[in-house]
């Protein structure tokens, strides 16, 4: 579903994308994991259209993407901040973005899932960071499209609305949906993660299961088997 060839992306002198090679293929929960500095926001933001790459090809739905887009309208985003204009309500906000996207919304089955009935005229200056990020969900999965894109979805989030953001990604990933999360809470990949991506200094060095991880690093702890991982590149 997405091919990532060859990319390159310095910014200045940084090298944060290293001639980074990627496939990923269609349906399934994909964490891609890396310390700060590795290139997993330019690499996200590479395949929305939000950074263009030094060098290399993007293919989605084997088309290239570069300087594209259309395709974007078959995916949806949860950004990492969620950065709303405070001067807006809840509401109009929902509304605004759904007058720019062509497509049917379930926004009320959201918005009545996580709880915003009461928080729909309020504006979002004045809501609580984890009342924006129940927000922010709502506008990543109202609309269908094939493939999902969550940076850090589980920021802010009380356990009640926890659970129903993995409810929800795994209805998604049972319609056959393609969906990409970065984060650092490791319980979590574990939990929802088919495969692991992960990156560092702009390469890939490990594409696998979770398990498989654990068995190469010879360690039954994720974060220690990252840990090792990490460790062995530098040694």
């Amino acid at each position: 579903m997405i091919e990532f060839k060859n990319l390159h992306k310095r910014f200045g002198k940084l090298v944060v994308l290293d001639g980074l090679n990627l496939e990923i293929k269609k349906g399934g929960i994909f964490a891609i994991l890396g310390p700060n500095g590795s290139g997993k926001t330019t690499l996200i933001k590479c395949l929305l259209g939000m950074v263009i790459p030094n060098k290399g090809d993007i293919i989605f739905e084997k088309k290239t993407v570069l300087r594209q887009w259309a395709y974007r309208n078959n995916l949806n985003y949860l950004p990492q901040i969620a950065n709303f204009p405070p001067n807006l309500s809840v509401m109009e906000l929902i509304e605004m973005v759904k007058n720019l996207r062509p497509k049917t919304s379930n926004s009320e089955e959201l918005i009545e899932l996580f709880g915003l009935k009461t928080s729909l005229d309020k504006k979002l200056g004045n809501l609580s960071g984890g009342t924006k990020q129940k927000v922010n969900i709502v506008l990543a999965f109202m609309f269908d499209s094939d493939l999902i894109v969550l940076d850090e979805p589980t920021n802010g989030l009380d356990p009640i609305a926890l659970i129903h953001l993995k409810e929800i990604i795994q209805k998604e990933k049972s319609k056959g949906k393609t969906i990409l999360i970065t984060t650092h809470i490791m319980s979590f990949v574990e939990e929802v993660a088919d495969e692991i991506v992960f990156l560092l200094d702009g390469k890939i060095y490990f594409k696998g299961t979770v398990d498989a991880l654990k068995k190469q690093m010879n360690n039954e702890n994720l974060e220690h088997a990252i840990a090792n991982l990490i460790a062995k590149q530098y040694a």
